[in-house]
């Protein structure tokens, strides 16, 4: 029986490399996602087309059932990653690929691969749901994360996100400021790696309990802020706090040190998406500097 599974976007607004240690995270499911369209078939394949957001296929491969051996594909590194996580879902639940002679297996995504908006963790979470596994458990022994991204794909509503004992607590809530029509998302024209990110802050010295302590105020801050410009003071006190231990300048200063509003990096620092604050002159100033890609709010939020 051909089955259909979809998983939502991810933006960390607030608690980006804090959330790994337990700060408090505000996050928000986007409208963008991906779906995940299962065929079953007697092939004895697993084959698989991924699909971009103009329907054209930037990922192909087939894979012997009986192992998961590679048989073709048009990226080694990326067919690595897909048996990795494949194998993983099979090792939570070995009937997945033992009870069946084959598969027909494809990808949509609604945004561009490049935008750092969860490629990966809608696929985990779209294998997670066809394989009915745990869609955190596969994330860790497959990536490693805060889980926050799962979180998102699996919520319609914007959340809070902390790991209590290294386990998500996720609590939906409303979040839906009155001053919306005055944020957008900015794409840095570049991808950020995220686990390299990661490893870098681990490497980082600096009193954990504090920066978790101080993230979550600010977080909670974020929340209940009233005002466009409470909203804006809070985005420039969590990149002040997080430069010095990531060694890095926020990116306003480091990018538009000109630009009249309030812009905060989300996730890893250096790549993917921004946060603005301005108005209707914001989209015009960013597309001179070569920034094309600039999401209101309203359109970025689920």
């Amino acid at each position: 029986m051909e089955k259909e599974f979809y998983s939502n976007g991810k933006l960390l607004l607030s608690g980006e490399y804090a959330i790994l240690d337990g700060a408090l995270g505000l996050a928000i499911p986007t409208s963008y996602g991906q779906s995940l369209h299962v065929t079953p078939t007697t092939s004895g394949f697993l084959e698989w087309n991924s699909l971009d957001e103009n329907d054209e296929v930037w990922f192909s491969a087939k894979f012997d059932l009986d192992n998961l051996e590679v048989v073709f594909t048009t990226d080694e590194a990326m067919a690595k990653t897909l048996v990795t996580i494949l194998l993983e879902a099979n090792n939570q639940n070995p009937l997945l690929l033992t009870d069946s002679e084959g598969f027909q297996i494809e990808t949509r995504l609604t945004f561009s691969k490049s935008w750092g908006l969860g490629t990966s963790s809608t696929l985990i979470n779209n294998l997670a749901q066809w394989a009915r596994v745990d869609a955190y458990q596969l994330l860790r022994n497959a990536f490693g994360g805060s889980g926050y991204d799962i979180a998102c794909a699996q919520h319609n509503s914007p959340i809070t996100y902390q790991l209590q004992n290294g386990e998500p607590n996720v609590e939906e809530i409303n979040f839906d400021p009155i001053f919306k029509d005055s944020l957008y998302f900015v794409y840095l024209n570049q991808k950020q790696n995220s686990k390299e990110a990661i490893a870098a802050y681990r490497q980082r010295q600096f009193d954990t309990s504090e920066l978790v302590k101080e993230i979550s105020d600010l977080t909670r801050r974020m929340i209940k802020a009233s005002s466009l410009s409470d909203f804006e003071s809070l985005m420039e006190e969590h990149e002040a706090y997080l430069s010095p231990i990531l060694k890095m300048p926020p990116v306003k200063k480091r990018l538009f040190p000109d630009y009249f509003g309030m812009v905060k990096s989300l996730g890893a620092w250096g790549g993917d998406f921004v946060l603005a604050s301005g108005d209707e002159k914001t989209i015009s100033y960013f597309k001179s500097k070569g920034f094309k890609t600039v999401v209101p709010f309203s359109k970025m939020v689920l």
